[in-house]
């Protein structure tokens, strides 16, 4: 792990932790009815302070604490065109998926490239390390996974280009 990643993936996982205290708490304005509050906003005492924690101006993580909900989103390091595309075509393919992964949102938020919503119910049917300790791994895991891609990307296009040059020999 880098020298610049181990104490971002720890701040992430204190804040984490913190915001993780969450509760069962029905709606204020319809009976009967528990909705995440970070998604229907229906009142602004029940919202806590979102937290930014970034690495650099590209890889960053919103974390936006409710009484009962905590919606996570990530914004991916994308350097250059192809891992733009990568990374869109990734983190589409994971949404689309979205009920297969309890936690993951079908939208992410403006600006980030992929959105998890974790309720009380989750911390209740789920351990919360387990939940903390998930998260930190997809951050490690989809940057290396989108390296990967562009490396592999990159070899067979030079195999293309290769044997596309072989002809005009």
């Amino acid at each position: 792990m880098s020298a610049t990643l181990q104490p971002y993936l720890v701040a992430v996982r204190h804040s984490l932790e913190a915001a993780l205290c969450l509760q069962q708490f029905s709606s204020q304005v319809v009976e009967r009815h528990n909705k995440p509050e970070v998604e229907v906003q229906s009142s602004k005492e029940l919202l806590m302070t979102p937290v930014i924690v970034a690495r650099n101006k590209q890889e960053r993580v919103l974390i936006e604490p409710s009484v009962n909900s905590v919606r996570i989103s990530i914004a991916i390091k994308q350097s250059d065109e192809i891992e733009k595309i990568l990374c869109h075509k990734f983190t589409r393919f994971m949404c689309q998926r979205a009920d297969h992964f309890f936690v993951l949102r079908r939208k992410p938020l403006p600006g980030y490239d992929i959105s998890f919503l974790i309720t009380a119910s989750h911390t209740e049917a789920m351990f919360k390390q387990k939940l903390v300790d998930f998260l930190l791994h997809f951050m490690q895991e989809i940057d290396k996974e989108i390296s990967e891609m562009k490396l592999s990307l990159n070899a067979r296009a030079r195999v293309s280009a290769e044997e596309f040059l072989k002809r005009f020999n």
